[in-house]
Formats: structure tokens, C-alpha cells, sequence
């Protein structure tokens, strides 16, 4: 099966950007003579990472008006590419570092756990069927990775024709990157029609009834309601294989009941996994460091309202002592 490519004026789909300052790179920042903060921040990367890192710059600016931070959404190679360069002072990343990035100067500090999740559109024709037998991994990778052509019927269990639509991610990205990873393969390896960022793919399933495609769990679920996002639905994954959902393998109903089962291991890890940030080198900047050492020790309260897993003390002290704070 070939990728194929939707246009993003098709999916009304760009580049997601957020400016809550004007845009900036590496500037000067200083400590006034009574503690105050002043200078700017830049941050770039991950869409898993987007909302949360909104969130955190919006605190830390009521604690420190003189600060100004820059965040935009572009997938997790072009916050790890930036933060490298030194482009920005921090790239969101929503996978691990390899080895080559880390050779090239990447630091990455754990800031929240999330995970990716399969999503189909909510009036799929065999989803009652799914939500009792779910989908095996194996029955994934046969889709994704060998570009097997599959019916809804042959993974739902009964007669329906239908062909699925696969979709990924045309980005550069943790999400398909963990996904992958779940499946034994690398983003490159995932087939299927392509679409840039987390926002088109959730819309593109929106639109296909026949789709089935992969979502951070901030994409499938509606921050306000905590239900899924009107038009889509989570596909439970059938992680013991035994032909059916368990009550125990049950928890996509509510972004609460996902992340509850993310914290306590119940979803596989891939594609559960750390999100982090990147930079270019240990950060020496006061500002840019009073900033991860906020998000690290008090921004963590910000993580569970935002539908995101707090990371263990043990991972935060290290990164507080990678840091030179602790």
C-alpha cells in the first residue's frame, strides 16, 4: 500500500501556532535587582506537548510579567531540529532522543506522560462490534506496517465489505514515531494516507467514516467535556488477545478513564510514553532555566487538569539535578 497525501488546504489543516508574544529566538534575559524575571522564551515541536506547554507559559507569565514565551506546534522532528540549532530554547518532544540527536547536543527533560491511541470515526458501521472484540496489535501491524488490505469485517468479526482507510502522519513525529515503535517498525515503515499534524488526522477521520488513524489522547478527547471529540471514537486495543475487550482493557470512554490507565500501566507502553523537552546543551539562561525548574516542581499541578500524567518524583529530581537545581 503507497502513502498517499491530503493536501492541507483539503484538511484546513496548518502548521498550529500559538504566539503569546511576538515570535522570538534567543534573546536577552536578566534577574532585576528584586528577583524579577524579564527576557523571552521560545519553544517549538510536539502537537502532544502544545496545549500543555500553552498552559505552563500562561502560569509562569502571571508569575513573571516580564517574561514573554513563544509557543508553536509543528511535530516533534521540527522541535528537536530547532531546539538543536539553537532556534528556539526549547524543543517539544513527544518520543525518545536517539543516540545521533543526543551526539549532536540534544538534552531532553522529562516534563509529562501521555500516549497515542487508534481512532475511528464515530459512526463507523462495525463500531459496536469493535467496542466488544477491540483490535489485536497483531491485526494493527498487519494494517499499518504490512499494508495488508483489510476489511471492517474481517477485523470487527462479522460480514461487512468494507475497506478500512488507513491514515498517518505525514509530519515528522513522536505520535507516529510511538506508534511505530508499538508495532515493532519506525514512522517510515507506517503506510496509509498521510496527513500533517495531529489536528488534520483528527480531522481527516472526522470526515471518513471508513477511516482508522492514531491520535495523542489530547487530539481524540475534548478537553471541556473529557469525552471523545464530536466525530471521533478510541478503538479499544485487545491487548490480551483474547477475542474480547475485558473489563479491565475497557477505559476509553472518558479522557479521565485513558489517563488513569496510563498512570497505573494498564495501557501498553509504547504507545504510552514521556514527553519531553529538548535543548541544545544543559540550559544556562536564568529565565529559560527558572522556566523548566517551574514546570518541573510546581507546573506538575498543571498536568492532570490538562489530561496529562504527572512524571515520578525520581524522573523530576533528575532532571531538577541535570539542571543544576537540585
Amino acid at each position: 500500500m503507497k502513502k498517499k497525501f491530503l493536501s492541507l488546504a483539503t484538511l484546513g489543516a496548518v502548521v498550529l501556532t500559538l504566539s503569546l508574544t511576538a515570535c522570538g529566538g534567543k534573546n536577552e534575559s536578566k534577574i532585576g535587582p528584586e528577583g524579577e524575571l524579564s527576557g523571552e522564551i521560545s519553544l517549538s515541536g510536539a502537537f502532544a506537548l502544545y496545549p500543555l506547554a500553552v498552559q505552563w507559559a500562561s502560569e509562569f507569565q502571571k508569575l513573571h510579567p516580564g517574561v514573554k514565551i513563544d509557543v508553536s506546534a509543528g511535530g516533534a522532528g521540527k522541535g528537536v531540529t530547532d531546539a538543536i540549532a539553537g532556534v528556539v530554547d526549547f524543543g517539544m518532544v513527544s518520543r525518545e532522543l536517539s543516540e545521533a540527536e543526543i551526539q549532536r547536543g540534544a538534552v531532553g527533560f522529562a516534563v509529562a506522560k501521555d500516549a497515542v491511541v487508534p481512532t475511528i470515526n464515530a459512526q463507523n458501521p462495525t463500531i459496536n462490534e469493535l467496542k466488544k472484540h477491540g483490535i489485536t496489535r497483531d491485526n494493527f501491524v498487519e494494517l499499518w506496517i504490512k499494508g495488508a488490505k483489510k476489511t471492517w469485517g474481517q477485523v470487527a468479526g462479522t460480514n461487512n465489505a468494507t475497506p478500512i482507510v488507513v491514515y498517518t502522519r505525514s509530519d515528522a513525529c513522536g505520535a507516529a514515531e510511538t506508534w511505530a515503535q508499538y508495532l515493532g517498525g519506525k514512522q517510515e515503515d507506517l503506510n496509509g494516507t498521510a496527513v500533517f499534524g495531529d489536528p488534520g488526522l483528527a480531522a481527516a477521520i472526522q470526515k471518513d467514516v471508513n477511516g482508522l488513524g492514531l491520535n495523542n489522547i489530547g487530539y481524540a478527547y475534548d478537553t471541556k467535556t473529557g469525552k471523545p471529540n464530536p466525530g471521533i471514537a478510541v478503538v479499544p486495543i485487545d491487548i490480551n488477545n483474547n477475542g474480547k475487550i475485558d473489563d479491565e482493557e475497557y477505559f476509553y470512554d472518558t479522557k479521565v478513564d485513558i489517563v488513569k490507565a496510563i498512570a497505573d500501566g494498564r495501557y501498553p507502553s509504547p504507545p504510552a510514553r514521556d514527553l519531553y523537552f529538548v535543548s541544545n546543551g544543559v540550559p544556562t539562561n536564568p529565565v529559560v532555566v527558572a522556566f523548566l525548574e517551574y514546570i518541573l516542581t510546581e507546573g506538575q499541578k498543571e498536568n492532570g487538569p490538562q489530561g496529562y500524567i504527572e512524571i515520578p518524583q525520581e524522573k523530576l529530581d533528575a532532571g531538577l539535578k541535570k539542571l543544576g537545581a537540585k
